[in-house]
């Protein structure tokens, strides 16, 4: 329990954000401390360079047309350059043109001959500094020109850059001092942004909680962070869907319940009334009995529809997809329908702009066109019509049913494919109609990725517009 809370611990956002915050402010300073450092010394040495050329340059007339090169005496520039070479804690030579000191601030070397690179190109005209890590000494060399611009020789100066060390010391002493602060710093920063960032998500879970204990509680508003405010107003948009996915749920169980029980109190009032007489007519028997089969009709009819519903929404309902003619379906399913049109006295008429051959799941689809046109039927005036069209572009294929019977009315439209919805309840009853047909018919065109709409008017009519694409495209369960 232990290793599983401090795993979830380093999980955490709150943790991520401290951990970016201390990469953030410790990574720069590590980086930049010995660019810092190098920076620093590259200046230095730079500098003291430049200056270190530009003083020995000073010197060359004086040592040039003195004959000090040449090994002529004078005890000015003796004790001068002497100052000059103690002040720098150094050393200054004086080479002639055979690379031999003529001139040494230590007297320790006068007559050797020195072959070094930056003298030979200095004895070339160059002006050149260069710093030795090993003694760590600055060493310049410039080359002597006479009058006549021949050069005579190279004066070579030291500097020793000890101060060079102690200050990159001085200043990894104050980095230090300024690490452990920054550190410190970094460290709070890092725990007052974690306890800030994640408190609202904390505040938000525990809201989560009370919504899981009671349900029809609605998340607080969170107002810290725009994306929390984002996520709670989604959070609240899911919950408003929940309770109104729970209240359908609940009116369609009550619808069913109903449904269901309606023809079945009716024929235990008529089998009470059959068992609790005596000396029944045949005559009244007979009438009792065909209306007891009239019920049951209703209630098969009723759970048919309901199995059908349910079938259509099970998770991942399959659909059995075959290349159909539309224009044969259509005829054959108005042949079935054609007693019940002449019954009720409504002319039928089928108009088909061209052959439609289309995927569609033939059962299914089957049940769309019979709703439409039986509702059509059915809820039309005797002596009425129906007329049915069919066409097709590239892409989709379109049915259109239009009646000119009941209509719906207008608060009704929006309704009429709710389940057990009915937007004339006593004329469903008399012509036996579940509420479902509609619901059905939208549930099957929404499977092959088609659409419905519907426009009516009350007392005049109703047209309803179907459109399916002619290839279906199964879609992704994600």
């Amino acid at each position: 329990m232990k290793n599983r809370l401090s795993l979830s611990f380093f999980r955490s956002i709150g943790f991520k954000i401290a951990l970016i915050i201390i990469l953030v402010g410790i990574i720069p300073f590590m980086v930049c401390v010995p660019i810092s450092l190098r920076a620093y010394e590259s200046v230095s040495i730079h500098t003291d360079g430049t200056n270190l050329m530009a003083q020995a340059i000073s010197y060359n007339n004086q040592i040039v047309t003195s004959g000090y090169a040449t090994g002529e005496d004078n005890k000015v520039l003796d004790n001068e350059l002497k100052s000059v070479a103690e002040s720098y804690n150094g050393r200054i030579l004086i080479i002639n043109s055979a690379l031999k000191i003529v001139r040494d601030s230590f007297m320790a070397d006068i007559g050797k001959t020195v072959i070094w690179e930056n003298i030979i190109y200095s004895m070339q005209g160059e002006s050149l500094y260069y710093y030795d890590k090993a003694t760590n000494y600055l060493i310049v060399s410039v080359p002597l020109i006479n009058s006549d611009g021949d050069i005579v020789g190279v004066l070579v100066m030291n500097k020793s850059m000890d101060y060079l060390t102690q200050n990159e010391d001085s200043f990894i002493s104050y980095m230090l001092i300024g690490a452990v602060i920054i550190f410190s710093l970094t460290i709070i920063i890092a725990v007052v942004a974690q306890i800030y960032f994640s408190r609202p998500l904390r505040k938000m879970s525990n809201s989560l909680d009370s919504i899981i204990r009671e349900y029809d509680t609605l998340l607080p508003e969170e107002t810290s962070f725009i994306e929390l405010e984002s996520i709670s107003s989604k959070f609240n948009e899911v919950i408003g869907k929940l309770h109104s996915i729970d209240e359908s749920r609940q009116e369609f169980v009550s619808n069913v319940s109903h449904e269901l029980k309606t023809p079945l109190t009716s024929m235990k009032v008529l089998a009470d009334s059959l068992n609790g007489s005596e000396d029944v007519p045949i005559e009244m028997y007979k009438e009792f009995m065909l209306d007891i089969g009239d019920e049951i009709d209703r209630e098969t009819k009723i759970i048919n529809d309901l199995l059908s519903l349910v079938r259509m929404d099970k998770s991942g309902a399959e659909l059995n997809v075959s290349a159909v003619n539309i224009n044969e379906l259509i005829d054959h399913i108005l042949k079935r329908l054609k007693p019940i049109a002449e019954k009720a006295d409504v002319q039928v008429v089928y108009e088909s702009f061209r052959p439609v051959v289309a995927e569609v799941d033939e059962v299914k689809f089957t049940l769309v066109v019979t709703n439409l046109v039986e509702n059509a039927i059915k809820y039309n005036n005797q002596g009425g019509w129906v007329h049915i069209s069919l066409n097709s572009d590239h892409q989709f294929f379109y049915i259109k049913v239009e009646d000119n019977g009941l209509g719906i009315p207008e608060d009704s439209v929006e309704h009429i494919f709710e389940r057990f919805y009915r937007a004339d309840k006593s004329h469903s009853r008399e012509i036996g109609g579940t509420g479902l047909g509609l619901a059905i018919t939208k549930s099957s065109i929404a499977m092959h990725n088609g659409e419905i709409k519907v426009r009516s008017t009350l007392g005049e009519g109703s047209t309803f517009d179907v459109r399916v694409p002619l290839n279906y495209i199964k879609k992704e369960v994600h």
